[in-house]
């Protein structure tokens, strides 16, 4: 079975992640269009199911986890349950599937699962959107992160989102009043990005000397992801933690969970 975003499921059969995403589009914010499968339809969904709606989304797509345990104040499972960008074909959405199915049963999952006690069996659902070949992409914090305070904390570099994610290149980072001023900023040597591949997937590469050191956002861009943020703490009640992307000058939301508190 595949729910489409613009149908509710309970974050119970979807999970955190694709509920909070489903719900962030259904609310008109710049969210990539999707789907997402239930966890108890990971293991049964065939291709012929797939081809209809992959068919509404474009040529390429990203695949992601989405348990239930996941994406919540208890536990983020950031780094852990995998994902999948620049999928290329029907065929290799399944396979993307399967990949996160076997993430959930791997050491680190159930390790990470029983320090936060979430429960050892991690029921996995998973998102499929439209991919975005994001020239920018990084995280937002709309609490500090190492002193708490009300102040948006935005990263990013180059390229696709693990760049940031996973560590792989020094950010850039703004520091933001929550009245939009900019406190702070940081502008690091930015030497290597995340990019899509041709044929599918992603790749590794160094980033033009020209740019290594220019803001990866601009003014107007820092301004609307800050606006944006606004708009998912109202949607949610509570502050987020975001992940974002540029492409074409319009800014993309990835994600938005609530700020895990250990």
């Amino acid at each position: 079975m595949i729910i489409p975003f613009e149908h509710e499921a309970p974050n119970e059969a979807i999970g955190c992640k694709a509920f909070h995403l489903s719900r962030m589009w259904r609310a008109g914010l710049p969210v990539p269009a999707g789907f997402c499968v239930p966890w108890e339809a990971m293991a049964s969904l065939g291709i012929d199911d797939l081809y209809p709606v992959l068919a509404e989304l474009g040529d390429t797509f990203a695949v992601r986890s989405s348990s239930v345990q996941e994406d919540t104040m208890q536990a983020s499972f950031a780094g852990i349950l995998i994902s999948r960008l620049n999928v290329a074909s029907a065929s290799d959405v399944l396979t993307a599937l399967s990949d996160i199915r076997q993430s959930a049963l791997a050491p680190a999952a159930e390790g990470y699962a029983q320090r936060r006690e979430v429960g050892r069996t991690l029921r996995v659902a998973a998102i499929v959107q439209t991919f975005i070949a994001a020239e920018a992409s990084g995280v937002l914090f709309m609490r500090h992160p190492v002193t708490g305070a009300a102040q948006i904390v935005i990263e990013g570099s180059w390229g696709l989102g693990p760049g940031v994610v996973e560590g792989l290149v020094q950010p850039d980072r703004w520091v933001i009043s929550r009245d939009g001023g900019v406190m702070e900023s940081h502008i690091a040597d930015k030497d290597v990005a995340i990019v899509p591949e041709a044929g599918g997937g992603t790749v590794q590469t160094a980033v033009d000397p020209a740019c290594r050191r220019r803001p990866c956002l601009s003014p107007e861009l820092l301004q609307q992801l800050s606006q944006l943020a606004g708009a998912c703490e109202q949607l949610f009640g509570s502050p987020q933690d975001i992940e974002w992307a540029v492409a074409d000058n319009r800014v993309w939301l990835l994600q938005s969970r609530p700020i895990t508190s250990k």
